[in-house]
């Protein structure tokens, strides 16, 4: 298969068009379900919310948590925080000011709001305008984490005169036309508040659902820029002269579960799973041995929270997965169906070993295959038995995991449908309040040992996530770790010769 992407014959692809100075043509891997600020709907659409909105905080090139609308916050006392604004404008010309980022979090916390962060933000008690450049946002309980939320793609701050979709951001880039399906066109805002940037004078994004077309139209020149650099083309793309890739291990796959109703509402079931996937293969099948298995909960080992102790909680163990089916009564094994999608082959690839390891224990599991946007309002909706995911963490504290296991949040497809953990909820609760680092390490490793046994989700493997580019285009870097996704911050900074 690596020769073949190599070989794929250079095609002028729909889409696609001749090069303009200054414009950069960049390789979506799906046409964005939605691109409202507050939603999730996948990473490809969080890339273009990073071209278009930005909120309080944001990533540097090194990881590192950084002012972005707020040029600076502290601590104010347990339960507040305060965050003093830069000289800074939307996209249309409008100061941003205090009374945009109440109205923001109003918005968000709205009990008819389907924003993602919804839960996190009705848990601010009020938000304080002493002046215009200048928020006092005070809560309920103390949370550490807040900056960190501050800083989530899915929590950018909007023009308080925005219309309801027409929102107003202040981004590097204006959305300034789009074919449905297709391709969006971008082009530099003249008011964004980083003097020089962006250094592009626009941005074209083309979708190309094919995976190997996305690669075909990077070598034939059509494209400047590609996400989701598949596996089995990061060598060929790594010796050719003409291109760079830039590849970072981040991102994640792991197996979420229906627990409303059998067999998934029982947890022994869900820990069968877990010890019938054989990863090592996986890694192999999937990603072509760029990653590794993933054992436990997805918590990096170079973080300071990282528990070994766990490190093969969820081991390859068929006997024990068994065992575990039998005392569910389920000893003559079960039949399921297992979501995943075939618009990703790393899904598609997951969900088809996965298939199989589980046939070897007894559960007979039919895969369910549609492009992305119907997975995700399938999964949003919890029409599925389980289901394959990947994305990465929203941030790299071990908070950053909570939207995938706290199962108290709103729905959504990142996450179990209606499988809540009381305790999980509660030690996540309770780390994001807490400041003293020794502690939150405790609370963590007592958290993830009731995610061993609970099983809200699955981990399945690390996975290498890259972007591959021209030579010729600078500025643009695929961010450390968990941030992976956040890289579409660098396009303020990405020229192209």
């Amino acid at each position: 298969m690596m020769a073949g992407a190599a070989a794929l014959p250079f095609l002028r692809l729909p889409g696609a068009r001749a090069a303009t100075p200054g414009v950069l043509t960049f390789g979506l891997s799906s046409f964005p379900p939605t691109i409202q600020p507050w939603a999730n709907s996948g990473t490809a659409a969080a890339t273009m919310k990073l071209l278009m909105y930005r909120g309080l905080c944001s990533y540097g090139e090194d990881g590192a948590l950084r002012g972005e609308l707020a040029e600076s916050w502290a601590q104010d006392g347990n339960t507040a925080w305060v965050f003093k604004l830069r000289d800074a404008k939307f996209q249309n010309g409008q100061k941003v000011t205090a009374r945009d980022v109440k109205w923001t979090i109003e918005q968000i916390a709205d009990p008819n709001s389907t924003a993602f962060f919804r839960a996190e933000m009705q848990n601010v008690a009020e938000v304080q305008t002493p002046d215009d450049r200048t928020v006092r946002i005070v809560t309920k309980v103390p949370v550490a984490t807040l900056p960190n939320m501050m800083a989530s793609y899915h929590l950018p701050i909007i023009f308080h005169g925005s219309e309801r979709n027409s929102p107003v951001g202040a981004g590097p880039f204006v959305l300034k036309g789009q074919e449905r399906g297709t391709s969006l066109d971008f082009e530099a805002n003249p008011n964004f508040y980083k003097p020089g940037l962006p250094k592009l004078k626009g941005i074209r994004v083309v979708a190309y659902q094919d995976e190997n077309l996305r690669v075909s139209a990077l070598q034939s020149g059509d494209l400047d820029l590609i996400e989701y650099v598949p596996w089995q083309a990061m060598d060929a793309i790594s010796g050719n002269p003409a291109l760079k890739l830039d590849a970072v291990d981040g991102a994640f796959m792991f197996l979420v579960f229906n627990g409303s109703k059998p067999p998934f509402n029982d947890a022994r079931v869900r820990r069968a799973v877990a010890h019938a996937v054989r990863r090592d293969e996986l890694v192999k099948a999937a990603f072509f041995g760029r990653g590794s298995p993933l054992m436990q909960l997805p918590i990096a080992d170079s973080s300071a929270y990282y528990n070994a102790e766990y490190k093969s909680a969820w081991n390859y163990d068929p006997e024990l997965s068994k065992k575990l089916l039998a005392e569910a009564g389920h000893a003559n094994g079960l039949s399921c169906s297992l979501l995943s999608t075939a618009q990703y082959g790393m899904h598609k690839d997951t969900a088809e070993v996965v298939q199989n390891h589980l046939a070897a224990v007894g559960i007979q599991a039919e895969l369910n295959l549609p492009d992305w946007a119907t997975r995700v309002s399938i999964g949003n909706r919890g029409q599925y038995d389980f289901a394959v995911m990947g994305t990465a963490a929203d941030s790299n504290d071990p908070d950053g995991i909570a939207n995938f296991i706290d199962g108290s949040l709103s729905p959504s497809y990142v996450r179990s449908y209606g499988l809540k953990v009381d305790r999980i909820t509660e030690l996540l609760a309770a780390g994001r309040s807490e400041f003293d680092a020794e502690k939150r390490k405790a609370i963590y490793r007592e958290m993830e040992g009731v995610a061993v046994e609970q099983a809200p989700i699955v981990g399945l493997t690390w996975r290498s996530q890259g972007y591959a580019m021209k030579k010729d285009v600078s500025g643009f870097k695929n961010l450390p770790g968990a941030l992976t996704f956040y890289s579409g911050l660098t396009f303020e900074t990405a020229s192209v010769a």
